[in-house]
């Protein structure tokens, strides 16, 4: 049958792996498709949707037989909201499947073969994210064609930038998350003020960001299209007067055609103006746009184990590259002579700066700029040569030319720690010969996602590394 046929057709398939988007993978005879919702072991019937260059999509229509590894999820926006996209699978599976999904990414793209611990589990499954963002919208996400569009708060479909979820109840972030989100939804509605459409670019409300700390204070951070004092005052009213958990209140006013708030100014319309948070005895903090790590127990977890690597002692001149707040950075520099931390968000680093004197660390220096660019200063390698570098990029991984300069840099170990494991084990594979992985650890950042952390160790075998 030419594969052009196959499209409709149904057939009855196993699903054998997972993806690293985590939808399911079963073959038939020369045959790869792709099953969202499918978890392995699963006997399943599919029905063939789409045509892909390598693989097929296709759609999960029966289970003839449930994998051992299959449970019920809990929450019910799943299988539609994607973000929890292995709630369906047992914790023990899914820490099963994360940990072969880093193995085997190492060992195909990076031709990594290194010594490893088990993947670390996370201490809380639920209510673990410090974090969440939500979209209003006219535009409602339903499956029944002749349900009229209602305004909705809630998260993106995926694929589609202009379908949104409504969202009743989610239990990644701790209460009272879901009660704010529904307090302003209701008040808005009630008041009637305008909720965003993404194709006419109508509307007043656009996006909610909820953030809380460790001692569950929170921090809100509301984006509208354009300033309504009177519809301002009514929100903030409501949050006051129900929600003393919420001490930190900002509005961003953004016109622009996507949501993302770079270079949007922030207006604080009451309370602190950042939040605080305590992390192995260093006091963090944290602005309305920082970066932090979303699971905080885990986090605590993961800083540990990168101070246990590094062993440290006293001498060292550490790189912290992407350094964000500077959380890795002051961690290590007690127990390091100096780190410098480099960091291209402006405001990321002013937080640093501001973290290391609330913590009277004196051995730390921040830059901001283009990574690349701060590596090629001839000031800062006379005056910091270093012998460590570590390494916390965003998902997409390390620029060569970033690549490029480490390998000129020539040091004797770096730490590298990423959320995604392709892209390590590239950025590691493009390091060459210099460099060798010594030892890795995957870390379950993420409960009930196909997302994963990893820690890998990299230490300088050539002979012309010069230890001073």
């Amino acid at each position: 049958m030419s594969r052009t046929k196959l499209y409709g057709q149904i057939f009855d398939v196993e699903i054998i792996d997972t993806t690293v988007d985590g939808k399911g993978v079963a073959r038939l005879n020369d045959k790869v498709f792709f099953v969202a919702n499918a978890v392995p072991g699963d006997k399943v019937q599919i029905k063939v949707i789409s045509k892909k260059r390598r693989f097929f999509e296709a759609k999960l229509e029966n289970i003839i037989s449930p994998s051992e590894y299959r449970t019920v999820p809990k929450c019910k926006h799943f299988g539609i909201c994607g973000g929890c996209r292995w709630q369906h699978m047992t914790y023990e599976s899914q820490l099963l499947f994360k940990e072969k999904q880093v193995v085997d990414q190492f060992e195909r793209i990076g031709k990594i073969i290194a010594p490893h611990n088990k993947i670390e589990r996370s201490p809380e499954l639920f209510y673990y994210r410090n974090k969440l963002e939500f979209t209003f919208s006219t535009n409602k996400w339903h499956t029944n064609p002749d349900e009229p569009d209602l305004p909705v708060l809630g998260f993106h479909i995926p694929g589609r930038f202009d379908k949104i979820l409504d969202i009743e109840e989610c239990f990644l972030q701790s209460p009272p998350s879901n009660e704010i989100r529904n307090c302003i939804k209701k008040i808005a509605l009630l008041h009637n003020i305008p909720f965003y459409n993404t194709r006419t670019y109508e509307g007043f409300l656009r996006n909610l960001i909820i953030r809380n700390n460790s001692k569950k204070e929170f921090m809100l951070i509301l984006s509208v299209k354009y300033f309504n004092e009177q519809w301002i005052e009514l929100i903030t009213e409501n949050i006051k007067k129900h929600f003393p958990q919420v001490v930190s209140f900002y509005i961003a006013i953004n016109d622009k055609l996507n949501d993302s708030l770079d270079n949007v100014p922030l207006k604080k319309i009451y309370g602190v103006a950042k939040l605080s948070e305590n992390i192995a005895g260093l006091v963090f903090n944290v602005s309305p746009k920082a970066f932090m790590q979303v699971n905080y127990s885990q986090t605590l977890n993961l800083y540990k184990k990168i101070l246990d690597l590094a062993n440290f002692t006293y001498e060292e001149i550490v790189y912290d590259l992407y350094c964000g707040i500077g959380t890795i950075s002051l961690l290590l520099a007690q127990k390091a002579k100096h780190v410098v931390g480099i960091e291209y968000v402006d405001e990321a680093v002013k937080d640093a700066i501001e973290n290391a004197k609330a913590n009277n660390i004196t051995n730390a220096s921040f830059f901001s700029g283009d990574v690349k660019e701060v590596l090629n200063s001839k000031e800062l390698l006379q005056n910091y040569k270093p012998d460590v570098i570590v390494l916390d990029p965003p998902r997409a991984g390390i620029h060569p030319d970033v690549i490029q300069k480490i390998i000129e840099l020539n040091v004797k170990k770096i730490i590298y720690v990423s959320c995604n494991a392709a892209t390590q084990a590239r950025d590691i594979n493009l390091l060459g010969g210099t460099y060798k992985v010594t030892y890795y650890q995957p870390f379950d950042m993420f409960p009930h996602t196909n997302h994963v952390e990893n820690i890998a160790i990299l230490e300088n075998f050539s002979t012309k590394y010069d230890s001073k």
